[in-house]
């Protein structure tokens, strides 16, 4: 009993701000179970995931034939993608109560039913009949609808994974789970282009995007049954948001280095999504076409999901967070810049398709592990909560960065090789303005944060303790089921 308490003692003295209740908690945990029904719900999530993401950049791709079919301007066109992050910013206090208090099931429920809502609206806004007036305020609102999902469904990965999985899969789940999103977009990007040659075939691309979405929404209400296991997988599992959600912010605001990450990654998220959704924009001013944008988007993304395999395995592996996401965030800011120079050089199609692929590579496989390391740093916070308010920085800063890189823009009097037809912007200075904020905020995150992983000690600490302080049963059993 000794060491139980100067073991709890020396855990307070390094957590000061750490709780014991968590703690107690953790204790009565002896036995750890897995359940392979795990795998189903990740699948169901992988799929709203990257249903949702397909909803989301379904025009970017196409964004000349889209404003030629609805009678807009590009610019309104732009806001069925922007309308994503300007839904969720006010949203995603509510989402994140929802899963540290309600749970789960309900959150990934409700989110597929409104991303089968909003992928059926969009079609009736524009069906193949050529008696029916086109409206596109109704496409608008289904984008709506579907900008209410996303929330639901991406800050679920990290509650997932600390529901279902045990400590030595969390982040190769969480890794699995949080690609499905670019899954997506990479889809959107092939499949948009192939689909859309004339305006005329946009109703089709619509119905192609709704099917899957009616056929995900029926799978997550009928194969969802509970939100956590009967049992837990790991000891901090049981203690999952265990912090009430207005006292885990306070925490959070206190929390010098999750500001730090809240801040930096936010901006990071936010040069993503300009990426992805100003992509065919930027290129074809200087003569590529909407396909080879396409395949520049497709690399992006599919070196993103090697590049994250990768690093997901050896973070749950060796549990470096922090050193891998500081090399990796400074190998993208020199990515960033690379591209804002070859994006605006003519008939450079190789070099071009490289600096995606190596964009993709190493900024994608940041997400996973940078949530990852939000929990470890703010642990007994609940997930949703950590993970959710970083999401709300990415959204918010993105909104800024759509709003500025685009005002930026300025009409080309000639541009021979262009592909944009009759809208000819230049692109060169918002891609220099994009690369020095991408820069500049990974300096801060190199040389500003610094953390202890508190979720993993406090795990140690209760193993300890159940232990009696012994070494040698450290390890709690773990059964699959």
């Amino acid at each position: 009993m000794e060491d139980d308490g100067n073991a709890s003692s020396e855990v307070q003295a390094v957590f000061p701000n750490v709780p014991k209740t968590p703690n107690t908690e953790l204790k009565k945990l002896l036995v750890f179970k897995v359940y392979k029904r795990r795998w189903f719900i990740l699948l169901v999530l992988c799929l709203l995931n990257c249903s949702n993401a397909t909803l989301w950049l379904t025009f970017a791709p196409v964004a000349d034939q889209s404003a030629q079919y609805f009678k807009v301007s590009l610019e309104e066109i732009n806001w069925l993608s922007l309308v994503y992050m300007v839904v969720a910013i006010p949203l995603s206090f509510g989402t994140t109560w929802m899963l540290d208090t309600l749970g789960l099931r309900i959150t990934l429920v409700l989110g597929s039913w409104l991303n089968m809502f909003g992928a059926v609206t969009r079609f009736c806004g524009s069906p193949p009949s050529p008696d029916y007036t086109i409206m596109f305020p109704v496409v608008m609102l289904g984008q709506t609808l579907g900008a209410l999902a996303q929330p639901l469904i991406i800050f679920t990965p990290t509650k997932l994974a600390a529901l279902w999985f045990p400590d030595h899969q969390r982040a190769t789940a969480n890794m699995i789970a949080s690609m499905s999103n670019p899954l997506g977009i990479l889809l959107a990007n092939i499949i948009s282009p192939m689909v859309v040659e004339t305006p005329k075939q946009i109703p089709g691309l619509l119905i192609a995007y709704a099917v899957p979405a009616c056929i995900i929404c029926f799978l997550a209400t009928v194969g969802i049954r509970s939100s956590e296991p009967p049992t837990p997988p790991s000891a901090s599992a049981g203690s999952s948001g265990s912090e009430p959600f207005v006292q885990g912010l306070r925490l959070l605001l206190k929390n010098k280095a999750y500001l730090v990450l809240l801040l930096c990654f936010g901006s990071g998220m936010a040069v993503f999504t300009c990426f992805s959704a100003l992509l065919e924009q930027i290129l074809c001013v200087q003569g590529y076409t909407n396909d080879f944008a396409g395949i520049c988007g497709a690399l992006f993304i599919v070196f993103g999901i090697v590049g994250a395999g990768a690093l997901g395995v050896y973070v749950d592996k060796t549990k470096k967070f922090t050193e891998a996401t500081k090399i990796n965030i400074s190998l993208t800011a020199l990515t960033c810049i690379a591209f804002s120079v070859v994006s605006q050089m003519q008939q450079q199609e190789a070099a071009v398709a490289a600096v995606c692929s190596l964009f993709g590579f190493f900024g994608f496989s940041i997400y996973p592990v940078a949530m990852e390391l939000s929990v470890e740093c703010t642990y007994p916070v609940g997930e949703a909560t950590s993970a959710g308010l970083i999401f709300i920085s990415g959204q918010v800063q993105s909104v800024l960065y759509m709003i500025l890189l685009q005002a930026l823009t300025h009409r080309l009097t000639e541009s021979p090789l262009s592909t944009c037809g009759d809208a000819v912007l230049s692109w060169r200075v918002p891609m220099l303005v994009m690369a020095g904020l991408c820069s500049l905020f990974s300096c801060c995150f190199v040389i500003f944060f610094h953390t202890r992983y508190r979720r993993l000690e406090a795990e140690e600490e209760a193993t300890y303790q159940q232990s009696g302080g012994s070494t040698a049963d450290k390890d709690a059993a773990t059964v699959d089921t």
